[in-house]
C-alpha cells in the first residue's frame, strides 16, 4: 500500500539536479503516441506505452509529472490542485498525470514509495521536486525554480492548448521551400539542399533558406557515421579538423550543442590561416542549425569572438 508522507520543505533545484538516476530509456514506446500522450493539452496522462514521448517533449517544453494511486483519494485531489497551478502558468510547462495503480513500468522506473510524488523533466532528463501534497503557494516556489533551470538549458517553449492548434492554419510553403521539403521525405537530401541553394540565390535574405540549407548538410554529413569510430579518430587526432567538425555535427544531431560548441572554438583557438577560417565557417553554420536566437549560440559566439580576437 502507497503512502502519504507529506510534505517535504522547499528547496532551490540546481542545474545538477540533472544527473539524477532515474532511468527512463527503459520505457518503451510500441506505438506512435496519439492524443494525450502526444502533447495536445496543459494536462495530459502519462501511460508506461506513451511516456517516452513526454520524454521527448520536455526537449523544448519543460514537463512536470505527478505519480497519484486511485487507491489514495487524497492523492487524486492533488492532481486537481497541480492543474489549477499550471493553467495559471499559461502554459511554459506540461502537467502529466500519471496513475502508478494502471502504469507499473512508470512506478518501478522512479522507484515510487509513497504518493502523492512531484517531479520535473527538462530536455529529456528528471528532476525531483517534492513528495506530499502541497498548497499552491508552495507549489508554486518549486515550479519557478524548475522553470529557472529549464531557461538555464534552454527549454523555454510553451504549450499550445488545442483550441489554438485548431484555429492555426498552416501557412503554405514557397515553391522552392516546398520542393527542398518533399526531398528530405524521400530522403533526397542533395535535391533539398539543391532546392534550398536555388531559394538563396532568388532572395540572399531569405533565412529559413539558409537555416534549411544548414540543417541539411548536416544530416547529410551525418548519415550512415560510425559515432564510435568517428569519436576514436578525433580523440586520436586532435589536429586534424576534420575529425573534429564531425564530432561536432554528432554532437549538434544528438542534441549536445553546447559540448560542439566548446570543441569547435578549442579548435579555433589551436589553428591558423585557411584552418581556422575553414573551422570558424563549420561553427557559424552549425550556429544556424541550432538558432541565432538560441542562447547557447549567443554564448558561443562571444567565446568565438575571444578565441579568435
Amino acid at each position: 500500500m502507497f503512502r502519504d508522507n507529506g510534505l517535504m520543505t522547499s528547496h532551490p533545484i540546481s542545474s545538477a539536479a540533472l544527473r539524477g538516476a532515474v532511468d527512463l530509456s527503459t520505457l518503451n514506446q510500441p506505438n506512435p503516441p496519439t492524443g494525450a500522450a502526444a502533447g495536445d493539452g496543459l494536462v495530459i496522462e502519462g501511460t508506461d506505452g506513451g511516456f517516452q514521448a513526454v520524454v521527448s517533449g520536455s526537449q523544448s517544453v519543460p514537463a512536470v509529472v505527478v505519480l497519484w494511486s486511485a487507491r489514495l483519494p487524497a492523492s487524486a485531489d492533488f492532481v486537481e490542485v497541480m492543474a489549477s497551478v499550471t493553467a495559471s502558468y499559461e502554459g511554459r510547462f506540461q502537467l502529466v498525470s500519471v496513475n502508478v495503480d494502471a502504469n507499473p513500468g512508470l512506478l518501478q522506473a522512479f522507484q515510487v514509495q509513497s504518493v502523492p510524488v512531484t517531479l520535473g523533466l527538462v530536455a529529456g532528463q528528471p528532476v525531483p521536486l517534492f513528495a506530499g501534497a502541497q498548497s499552491p503557494e508552495q507549489v508554486g516556489v518549486y515550479i519557478d525554480e524548475l522553470l529557472k533551470l529549464a531557461t538555464e538549458h534552454g527549454v523555454t517553449g510553451r504549450v499550445t492548448p488545442p483550441a489554438a492548434v485548431q484555429e492555426q492554419v498552416e501557412p503554405e510553403l514557397p515553391p522552392l521551400h516546398q520542393e527542398a521539403f518533399d526531398a528530405i521525405e524521400r530522403d533526397d537530401l542533395d535535391a533539398a539542399a539543391d532546392a534550398y541553394t536555388r531559394a538563396l540565390a532568388a532572395n540572399p535574405a531569405d533565412d529559413d533558406a539558409a537555416v534549411g540549407l544548414a540543417q541539411v548538410k548536416l544530416m547529410a554529413r551525418t548519415a550512415d557515421v560510425d559515432q564510435k569510430a568517428a569519436r576514436a579518430a578525433a580523440a586520436a587526432a586532435p589536429a586534424d579538423i576534420a575529425a573534429q567538425m564531425l564530432v561536432a555535427d554528432l554532437d549538434v544531431s544528438g542534441g549536445h550543442v553546447e559540448d560542439a560548441f566548446t570543441r569547435l572554438i578549442d579548435v579555433v583557438r589551436a589553428t591558423e590561416a585557411d584552418e581556422r577560417e575553414t573551422v570558424r565557417q563549420h561553427l557559424v553554420e552549425l550556429f544556424a542549425v541550432v538558432g541565432t536566437h538560441d542562447e547557447r549560440v549567443q554564448k558561443a559566439r562571444r567565446a568565438l569572438m575571444s578565441a579568435l580576437f
